[in-house]
């Protein structure tokens, strides 16, 4: 532990020489009126550089006489007397410098010797071959756009130490190429989806982040105070409540791609704030939604990693067939087969077999409630391959339709994949009255405590006796899918900017 706060000691004391060497710099570039400039105009991306030319013999490219102007941060530089070699990167990729004093001139040679790893420079050049066939750039002027004051490489060894990549997750995008290939990824990701959604004609729309009344999910939300209105509002826990109302008027398919915001625990699943994408459509039941779903899935799955079969932390999963369909009690029955159906039937059993789990349910829950808690403890984590778990209890579902055939459970899945959930869907409950009582069934349950249980909301009663056509409406972790899709072991992996708590 000692030699670890001398090290500490060591580093910060290194870096601070570092950091006052170069803002001496910057101070004699601000003093010949260099430092900053912003009349730099970048023609030409590395990577299009490569694309067009790089494939060129050495004869070829030098007959084409090809001019660039590029710019990009410096990651390497080797100075060999009269002649040196530099490495820059650009959002595109990397290209190698070559840089002499032949070419330059001294006083531009001179400059560049002294620039640091982390420099931001603009240059103009011509194209060449070097002898080993690397397309690379012969450098005739060389400008310093924004200097690095703080050091790179010296400090981030390839930003290993995962916290610090969160925190400063610019520096970790700077030094570590699989954080950049992983967000470029999401993007990808995110991208795919809204042209199937728009392909299969649903209309993308914008809902309230700010919401009067918390709803469309049982989750504790984040409360802020709108002072002009001088009234309390809520965060988005979920955008549905706002879409379904959109149905009402007549919008028969809608998709949203939302931040939702919910006051719970951090762990390599959840972050305080989130993306999903809800989307519903007319006429369709949660069997619809199922088969669309996996197909959306599968769709981007194959368009972005180029395969429906993924490797995630070292297990296969085939998105490519079709994904299994189960009840909650047939999950617990296949994966946790110390039980029997008799001792799933007996309520006094569950609760106690889950004070045993260390999941103890408050006594005011009731018998589905009961199953689907054990149904998390025992079943959920051994849910690798793609599967529909379907028809929720009513008692935990009070935004779905009851089936027709058993009025005690609802028309309503949710999607596992890798051991986690994935997906939540249902047809969706559009008889008013039916709606209202549930919404006082979850008045009564935060009476008692539950704090992630609904609000009623008679607006949205309102709109749903104005008639909601049969819908069938899903929502998809969007994180929580590029998570499998890039390999990613945490959530934070898949932010950008994941919640912390404060530095000390």
């Amino acid at each position: 532990m000692a030699e670890n706060k001398v090290e500490a000691v060591q580093t910060a004391e290194d870096e601070n020489h570092i950091i006052a060497e170069r803002r001496a710099k910057l101070a004699k570039w601000r003093e010949e009126g260099h430092a900053y400039p912003n009349d730099f105009a970048r023609k030409d991306l590395f990577g299009d550089l490569r694309k067009e030319y790089g494939e060129m013999d050495a004869e070829t490219l030098e007959a084409k006489a090809v001019d660039v102007t590029v710019a990009g941060r410096m990651m390497l530089k080797r100075v060999m007397g009269k002649a040196s070699f530099a490495t820059v990167r650009d959002v595109s990729g990397t290209m190698q410098y070559f840089l002499s004093s032949a070419e330059m001139g001294d006083e531009a040679y001179q400059m560049f010797k002294g620039l640091d790893i982390g420099d931001i420079v603009g240059a103009e050049g011509m194209l060449f071959k070097t002898k080993r066939g690397e397309l690379s750039i012969r450098v005739r002027k060389l400008r310093l756009l924004s200097k690095a004051i703080r050091p790179l490489a010296e400090k981030f060894k390839g930003l290993s130490d995962q916290e610090l990549c969160y925190r400063q997750r610019y520096l970790d995008l700077i030094m570590n190429e699989e954080s950049r290939a992983r967000f470029l990824k999401r993007s990808q990701i995110v991208a795919e989806i809204r042209r199937y959604m728009i392909d299969n004609r649903f209309m993308e729309v914008e809902t309230p982040m700010l919401h009067p009344i918390p709803g469309g999910a049982n989750a504790k939300p984040f409360i802020t105070h709108h002072n002009a209105l001088d009234m309390d509002m809520y965060l988005r826990i979920a955008p549905e409540l706002y879409l379904k109302r959109l149905v009402v008027g007549g919008f028969e398919r809608v998709f949203e791609l939302n931040r939702n915001f919910r006051n719970e625990g951090v762990d390599v699943r959840h972050n305080p704030e989130f993306t999903m994408m809800e989307f519903y459509a007319t006429y369709w039941t949660y069997k619809d939604q199922m088969d669309f779903t996996e197909a959306l899935l599968r769709h981007v799955a194959e368009t972005v990693t180029g395969s429906a079969v993924v490797n995630y932390q070292g297990m296969e999963i085939d998105l490519s067939k079709p994904f299994a369909r189960m009840t909650p009690r047939e999950a617990i029955l296949k994966n946790a087969p110390q039980y029997t159906v008799e001792q799933l039937d007996d309520e006094t059993f569950l609760r106690n077999e889950l004070k045993r789990l260390g999941a103890p349910q408050p006594d005011y829950v009731g018998h589905g409630a009961l199953e689907m808690a054990l149904f998390d403890e025992v079943a959920e984590s051994k849910l690798i391959q793609p599967t529909f778990v379907i028809d929720y209890p009513v008692e935990i579902s009070p935004l779905a339709r009851a089936s027709d055939i058993d009025p005690s459970i609802t028309e309503r899945f949710e999607l596992y994949i890798a051991g986690r959930e994935t997906a939540n869907g249902f047809s969706e409950l559009n008889d008013p009255e039916d709606q209202a009582a549930r919404f006082k069934a979850q008045a009564d349950a935060k009476a008692h405590g539950d704090d992630e249980a609904m609000y009623y909301d008679s607006d949205y009663i309102r709109a749903l006796e104005f008639g909601l056509p049969p819908t069938g409406g899903c929502g998809i972790g969007i994180d929580r899918f590029v998570m499998l899709l890039t390999d990613a072991p945490s959530i934070r992996d898949v932010l950008l900017f994941p919640h912390m708590r404060p530095e000390a």
